[in-house]
């Protein structure tokens, strides 16, 4: 490959925007997958004491 062919491939490679959509969306899609995991962690643990209220509420009142 002469230096005119790499230095005309490097050039159309730098110009080419073809693919900048897909990274901008799969950055998009880790920005979102990122803050539902920190909400999800957070609401995961309140779930948890809610039902855990719940459960020890109806062995209270069943009698057990």
């Amino acid at each position: 490959m002469s230096e005119n062919t790499k230095a005309a491939f490097l050039r159309r490679f730098m110009e080419d925007e073809s693919g900048i959509s897909a990274v901008e969306y799969g950055l998009l899609a880790a920005g979102i997958a990122m803050g539902l995991w920190a909400f999800m962690g957070n609401i995961g643990g309140s779930l948890a004491t809610i039902f855990g209220n719940i459960d020890a509420d109806l062995a209270t009142a069943s009698g057990s």
